[in-house]
């Protein structure tokens, strides 16, 4: 939630400046057809969703650093360089994704990853943990608030899941792909995982500074999207921390453990009704939540719950708003009419965001391909555009988003890739790495060797 929170304490939005960034910075190769064409199949509907979504990270990607952008429209009044840890390894997941599907070649996406990969050899990290935001042309860290100017363990836990994807894939004896995996191994080697236990504490600390040290003092305890930072933090070759770091930190939380039931729904973790959809994206890009169980829960049985019980209140829509039903469903974080909001049952103000429903196809595939087509031929119109769906929107007041952010699309084409063919599930399961930090906080999974 802490993502959630610091971007509703630090964000000015000055929305309608999409068209200015796409003149500025819009590198038109005529690879994306931003028309929509009509009759699709279920799968060529999938396949052109995917397609559109990336480019958002191919062809509106920083030119310098080839880094994500944090969104498409200028934000934090921090001008146009602002590019985003955590959205950088979702996309390259999406990159990964291009290459098998033919939208670009293998080449092209080694060649691209390697670029990502020298740009963030050379920017600024912090014990080997990058912070939120960088310049996308210098690799200086912006500051995501006023003490927030270090690393962030939980964005570079999003960033290194995509970068750990990466070197599993491409695996072939050439100077491309040799000097990346080299690069990403250096670097994952060098994240100090335990530095974040402040000195030995059994509980992960989200930001460190220079600067500011430990001052923002923000634990990081369950439930919500960070069960990732504590996974990878146990996977560390070099800087792993103790189990007991994870059982009496991570799970020790007010809002970790629920099991009550919403529209008869019975939730085993988070907060009431679940809290935003993207609890149940972020760690599960890679992390296959598929027969993963540990001693507190059945993690597939908890994502597929929390997508339910918000579609189930969507249905009911207590607040009457316009739109909300069986083919528009899907409460998380995203841009509303009033600047930016964590979105869920708890706090619906009558936002629809794509992204929720969209990176629900592994939990949900039915509802999701009926909000999908819904969100495509009925209101595609006013929500479809050269990247994909826009962030979000509210049929109630009228407003329909121009902006996309790299947290929000990432998703949308992993997740899909994940129900098609389980794809980034199984490069970042085939990690050695991953596979004896999730043995060693004593996970199960069909993928555990």
């Amino acid at each position: 939630m802490k993502n959630v929170l610091l971007i509703l304490i630090g964000l000015v939005l000055t929305p309608g400046l999409l068209q200015a960034q796409k003149t500025k910075f819009q590198k038109n190769t005529n690879v994306f057809d931003s028309s929509r064409p009509k009759n699709l199949s279920d799968e060529q509907l999938l396949d052109l969703v995917q397609k559109q979504t990336f480019a958002y990270f191919w062809d509106f990607a920083h030119p310098i650093s080839g880094m994500a952008r944090e969104r498409s429209n200028q934000s934090f009044d921090y001008g146009d360089e602002v590019v985003t840890t955590g959205g950088t390894g979702f996309g390259l997941m999406g990159i990964i994704v291009a290459a098998e599907r033919g939208w670009i070649t293998r080449q092209q996406a080694a060649e691209r990853t390697l670029k990502i990969v020298n740009f963030l050899w050379k920017a600024d990290q912090f014990h080997g943990v990058f912070p939120h935001w960088l310049d996308g042309a210098t690799g200086k860290v912006i500051r995501f608030s006023p003490k927030d100017d270090g690393g962030d363990l939980v964005e570079t836990s999003f960033l290194f899941q995509g970068l750990i994807c990466a070197r599993q894939y491409f695996t072939q004896n050439n100077p491309t792909e040799s000097q990346l995996r080299n690069k990403i191994l250096w670097m994952w080697e060098g994240v100090e995982w335990n530095w974040h236990t402040q000195g030995g504490q059994n509980v992960l600390y989200w930001h460190w500074s220079p600067n500011n040290g430990w001052s923002m003092n923000h634990q990081i305890r369950g439930w919500n999207e960070c069960l990732i930072t504590y996974v990878l933090a146990a996977s560390s070759p070099k800087f792993a921390i103790d189990p007991n770091v994870y059982h009496q930190g991570w799970t020790n939380s007010n809002f970790f453990r629920n099991d009550r039931d919403f529209f008869k729904i019975k939730l085993p973790l988070g907060f009431d009704y679940g809290g935003p959809l993207f609890f149940s994206h972020y760690s599960f890009l890679g992390l296959n939540p598929k027969g993963l169980k540990d001693q507190y829960a059945d993690y597939w049985q908890q994502n597929v719950n929390h997508t339910l019980i918000n579609r189930a209140y969507c249905l009911q829509n207590p607040k009457k708003f316009k739109g909300y039903g069986p083919n528009c469903w899907g409460l998380t974080a995203s841009d509303n009419h009033q600047g930016y909001g964590a979105h869920s049952p708890a706090e619906d103000l009558g936002v629809i965001t794509p992204t929720a429903a969209l990176s629900a196809f592994p939990y949900t595939p039915e509802y999701s391909m009926q909000a999908l087509k819904h969100f495509y031929n009925d209101l595609g119109d006013k929500i479809w555009s050269k990247y994909g769906f826009v962030d979000a929107f509210n049929e109630t007041e009228n407003w329909y988003a121009q902006s996309h952010l790299a947290i929000d699309q990432g998703p949308i084409i992993v997740m899909i890739e994940n129900y098609r063919t389980g794809l980034i599930w199984k490069l970042f399961m085939s990690s050695p790495d991953v596979q004896q930090g999730l043995k060693k906080l004593g996970f199960q999974s069909p993928e555990l060797k």
